[in-house]
């Protein structure tokens, strides 16, 4: 019998860096067989050295799901899937009326119907395994600020997805965690600041993206590291009784109050943060 027969197998999406990377990490080093995806075998080495086994996977791609399916099936041979990891997602920023449409649908392609898509291909298997379900959604998912629509508006859906999902797999024995993560040092941040740059001479925006910039810079400052949020998810895998969202941020208490308070109060504390 092989070293793997008696590890707990996860698969992870979106492993090539930042917090599937992490967690990848973390999960290893837990005694877990990990599966990672990526969508080029060039992005493999960090995975490999983490101590995850590679699989190639694009979550827009149906054929790509499919095939990855198969592999993961005949890696297992038999033996169960005690979890799935959605963390593959990308980041859109900036005005409504500048992003373009096929920008937004694109996002939704990767943040919520790719994890829609995954999910529904595994489901027989963590179904027979009475596996965890972990979704990384975003502390976007909770309030959507400023020039962050197009992707709160993804981790929103996202939300409801596995709200529904959760009930629905209830009598079934498999467990749904959402984690929320705030600001937290992975490669989309450069990739957001890339975004709000390339718009700051677009007509009336130019000024409120000027802030939305510099606010960027400071969530990067206290960006908490990726190791939190893989923490996060070994703790979703293996609580007796997990909770249904665990947020990872600075001031989370009060992060979670915003959450009661009403939508003019919010607004109200929104535009005089951006009049700074």
């Amino acid at each position: 019998m092989s070293a793997d027969a008696n590890r707990k197998t996860v698969l992870i999406t979106g492993t090539s860096s930042g917090i599937g990377l992490a967690a990848a990490e973390r999960l290893a080093t837990a005694g877990y067989r990990v599966f990672g995806t990526v969508r080029r075998e060039q992005d493999a080495g960090p995975l490999e050295r983490a101590g995850g086994e590679p699989v190639l996977m694009d979550v827009t791609d149906a054929e790509s799901i499919e095939a990855a399916r198969h592999v993961v099936e005949q890696r297992l041979d038999g033996r169960p899937l005690a979890g799935l990891i959605n963390n593959a997602g990308i980041a859109t920023g900036g005005p409504w009326e500048l992003v373009p449409l096929e920008r937004v649908r694109s996002l939704f392609d990767v943040n919520f119907f790719g994890v829609v898509a995954v999910t529904k291909a595994f489901l027989p298997a963590l179904r027979a395994a009475r596996a965890r379900i972990v979704m990384i959604s975003s502390i976007s998912g909770r309030l959507a600020g400023p020039f962050m629509g197009p992707y709160a508006s993804s981790k929103f859906a996202l939300e409801a997805f596995s709200d529904s999902l959760r009930r629905e797999l209830a009598p079934h024995g498999v467990e749904i965690v959402v984690i929320q993560p705030g600001p937290i040092t992975t490669p989309i941040w450069a990739k957001a600041r890339e975004q709000a740059s390339h718009r700051l001479e677009r007509g009336v925006y130019e000024a409120a993206l000027s802030e939305f910039q510099r606010q960027v810079e400071r969530a990067v400052q206290t960006a908490l590291p990726a190791s939190d949020v893989a923490e996060e998810a070994l703790r979703a895998l293996e609580a007796r009784r997990p909770p249904t969202r665990l947020l990872v941020a600075h001031k989370a208490t009060l992060l979670r109050l915003f959450s009661f308070l009403p939508d003019r109060w919010m607004d109200r504390l929104i535009s005089a943060r951006w009049r700074r």
